[in-house]
């Protein structure tokens, strides 16, 4: 890293910037080398501003929220990682209506489940279990079978490549599995920005039925996954063919199959853990070996969900 831009992130952040800082203990597979520059705005200004000084000395930068999608590779992060998860968290009900919840991109999933439940509104138990942000959430358009970002979004706030901050109603986003496009007007359709803060449609609702339903989701999860393992979630995405990738993996008799520390969940096959001490490495050559099974026996290509970054 340049010594000018170390200077400016030092004197503009102080204490919410990290030089050298191991990526292993920010994301949920605890693993990871270091990023050169570990940094955590808190106003939106900040982050304009620290995006448009990174374009400009041509430097790498990603935006993480809780790290939960994440693998970061075992030499780290030649650039700069900025997080949400610090600054970002707030959650309140919106100013058009008593259904109307607002969460910024770094709030924790989980939180604005239970913000929902305290106020009885469904709508988001079907992401009960789910980890991570809502910005990473939306990014990838997260769900289950009971629903998924795309059923509750009724709008987002964007930052832009270009620096424009700007508001989107969902008539502008255009969902797929495990992502989305957006239009801007008179620009081409894209999905390059950074979610600032996701608005959700909910509905009101009989809060005993609603606590009662929760409590069976998510007792229903801690049977079904590995509830406690370090993992970055599901790690494929289902096939176009219609099959799910755990009942592939599973059906290719890979669970418990292990590379090093890193091993095919026995609960789930659809989860790769982190035994304790697997490397990045230990994953990706384990993540080669279940596609390499899979595509041998079924014919089908498993394409990871969880993102890889660094070097």
């Amino acid at each position: 890293m340049n010594p000018g831009l170390k200077k400016y992130l030092s004197e503009v952040f102080r204490d919410r910037v990290r030089f050298d800082e191991p990526m292993s203990v920010h994301t949920s597979l605890k693993i990871g080398g270091p990023a050169d520059a570990y940094v955590m705005p808190v106003q939106e200004e900040e982050l304009v501003f620290l995006v448009d000084r990174l374009k400009k000395d041509g430097v790498f930068y990603c935006v993480m929220g809780a790290g939960t999608n994440l693998l970061v590779r075992d030499q780290g992060i030649r650039g700069v990682v900025i997080s949400l998860a610090e600054g970002f968290t707030k959650i309140r009900k919106a100013a058009g209506g008593a259904n109307r919840v607002v969460a910024r991109s770094g709030a924790r999933l989980a939180a604005v489940c239970r913000y929902a439940l305290k106020h009885s509104l469904s709508g988001m138990n079907f992401a009960l279990g789910i980890p991570g942000s809502v910005g990473g959430a939306v990014t990838m358009n997260a769900g289950t079978g009971l629903g998924s970002m795309a059923g509750v979004v009724e709008n987002l706030r964007m930052l832009f490549d270009d620096g424009v901050a700007m508001s989107l109603d969902k008539s502008r986003i255009q969902w797929s599995y495990r992502g989305f496009a957006i239009a801007r007007p008179g620009r081409d359709k894209s999905g390059e920005g950074i979610i600032l803060e996701a608005e959700f449609l909910l509905c009101p609702a009989d809060p005993n039925l609603l606590k009662k339903e929760a409590h069976s989701l998510i007792q229903k999860r801690k049977t079904t996954q590995p509830w406690r393992a370090a993992s970055a979630g599901c790690f494929f995405k289902n096939p176009d063919s219609g099959d799910s990738a755990g009942r592939l993996i599973d059906s290719a008799g890979l669970k418990g199959f292990r590379v090093g520390d890193a091993e095919v969940s026995k609960k789930h096959a659809n989860f790769i853990v982190n035994r304790g001490h697997a490397s990045a490495d230990d994953i990706l050559r384990l993540m080669e070996a279940v596609q390499e099974r899979v595509y041998k026996n079924f014919n089908l290509k498993l394409e990871p969900e969880v993102k890889i970054v660094g070097q």
